[in-house]
């Protein structure tokens, strides 16, 4: 069985595990990032799929398959991770939504100059008016003529509510993911990567493949040994060594590794027949995401003609535009709802011929969980994300239901002023009962949460990402934040990224 080791080992090349490997590598540490997925290589490898690099759509390859009855959860299994997969929406949510974990080293104050050197990295950039497709120049339109702020401030930490075009990284037509901009120019230095490894578990993590305790502080990032992992790459079993490995798995992939390497909460690892190592309760839990819902129109022959047109000459993203509201339910005043329209010529699209206006909840107070469901690294794990099931208010209604109400008044708003309705057709799903709602609602592909830092009996990490009682261990992804940011959380995790690489 082959032995590979390095000072740090990165588990998982997703938005934030590229950037600390990469921002490690730059320091000439020894680093070995370990992927699950293929490694494509630099941009100009020749090698990447085109699905993968067209910021015109959502990628639909490379994915880990994850479902939950009626929802499948879209995670990227390949190099670069959901950056590699998603919309290249930039958004950094709020500034009050980093002061509110009230987590030392994480106040918007001390985000902000990280999410600067994102944004350059990621080369962010606003659509421009002359870019807009048929659909989403229609729509701008009729949001200034409904009175609506028009600004492309998706990355502005102190930004109101607006609507206009979105903030994006995408250079020429290219998805820039976090693997472009991190790696490619630290290549062949001192960062190895391996890809299609597949991490079964953490065997060891104090120097001597005992626990480390059961529920104490980790310390200081460092155990002052080795940190071992059992994995198999391309059918082959192999052990990774490291001083120190960090978990970017992922939102399920990381609460996932540490429960069946014995960390969590023991009912959870006793249920799947995992021997409770450190018990940890809020592995797992703490399972958010900004919950969603549509209004639609059937596209009209005309705007057909035209979406068909533009997509034949140039790019024509599906996605281009986006409002922030205030909903009548906000507690601080600021928005708490994302209003975009999706349009898209191609009938093989999702949309097949219709339009949305999706309406999401960015404030969810709804909470739910993933565990394994065994030992097995294949198997499939149990997820639910408990949306709309949050009963806060004092008549036991649900805030993030009355969220999406609102947010679907300025949806039909938009798809009923003249400029869009004279292009479009009949509506196709009815939403305009409660139940309507609970029956469609899905995800904004934004779940975060599982590892959540913090000092209280259901953190699973200090403030630098260190796992408690879990010497060497520490995590660098969404798993971290305690509440998900009012905004598209791609962003967010490459800060993250930054935020970990700095404590190492």
């Amino acid at each position: 069985m082959s032995v590979v080791s390095a000072e740090v080992v990165v588990v998982g090349a997703g938005s934030a595990g590229c950037v600390v490997a990469g921002r490690l590598a730059e320091q000439g540490r020894d680093v070995l990032l370990l992927e699950a997925g293929p490694d494509y290589g630099p941009v100009g490898s020749g090698r990447w799929p085109a699905e993968l690099l067209s910021a015109r759509m959502l990628a639909t390859t490379h994915d880990w398959g994850y479902t939950s009855g009626r929802w499948v959860f879209e995670r990227a299994r390949v190099m670069g991770g959901c950056s590699s997969h998603n919309g290249a929406i930039a958004a950094v949510g709020h500034r009050a939504d980093y002061d509110g974990w009230g987590l030392p080293g994480w106040a918007g104050d001390d985000v902000a100059p990280l999410f600067q050197q994102v944004i350059e990295r990621m080369r962010v950039r606003a659509y421009e008016a002359h870019e807009a497709g048929p659909f989403h120049a229609r729509c701008l339109d009729a949001a200034a003529d409904l009175g609506w702020t028009i600004a492309s401030d998706l990355c502005d930490l102190d930004a109101g509510a607006s609507f206009g075009l979105e903030t994006v990284n995408v250079v020429g037509h290219t998805r820039w993911n976090a693997g472009f901009a991190y790696l490619d120019h630290v290549r062949g230095g001192s960062l190895r990567v391996l890809d299609e490894v597949m991490v079964d578990r953490l065997v060891a993590w104090d120097g001597s493949g005992s626990s480390g305790g059961s529920g104490s502080s980790g310390g200081t990032g460092s155990s002052g040994g080795t940190v071992r992992l059992a994995a198999e790459r391309r059918g082959e079993p192999i052990v990774i060594e490291g001083g120190t490995v960090v978990l970017a798995g992922g939102v399920y992939g990381t609460p996932l590794l540490l429960e069946r390497s014995g960390i969590g909460a023991p009912e959870a690892l006793r249920a799947a027949g995992v021997q409770v190592r450190v018990a940890l309760p809020g592995v797992g839990g703490n399972l958010h995401d900004h919950s969603m819902v549509h209004a639609d129109r059937r596209v009209g022959p005309v705007l057909q003609q035209w979406l068909d047109e533009a997509a034949a000459t140039g790019f024509l993203p599906e996605e281009q535009t986006l409002g922030k509201f205030v909903s009548s339910v906000s507690t601080d005043g600021l928005y708490d709802t994302h209003v975009f329209p999706v349009c898209a010529s191609d009938q093989t699209s999702f949309l097949h011929g219709r339009v949305h206006v999706e309406v999401a909840c960015m404030t969810p107070r709804s909470r739910g969980a993933v565990h394994i469901s065994s030992a097995a690294p294949q198997a499939h794990p149990h997820i639910d994300h408990g949306y709309l099931n949050d009963t806060a208010n004092p008549d036991g209604s649900s805030h993030d239901l009355a969220v999406l109400r609102d947010g679907l008044v300025h949806a039909e708003r938009l798809l009923q002023h003249p400029r869009l309705a004279q292009v479009l057709g009949e509506r196709l799903t009815d939403m305009s009962t409660d139940s309507a709602i609970r029956d469609t609602v899905t995800h904004y592909y934004h779940p975060v949460g599982t590892c959540a830092m913090g000092d209280g009996p259901l953190a699973v990490c200090d403030a630098d990402g260190r796992v408690h009682g879990v010497p060497g261990v520490v995590v660098a992804d969404v798993c971290l934040m305690p509440q998900i940011p009012r905004g598209n959380t791609n962003l967010p995790a490459v800060m993250i990224g930054e935020r970990i690489a700095l404590t190492l």
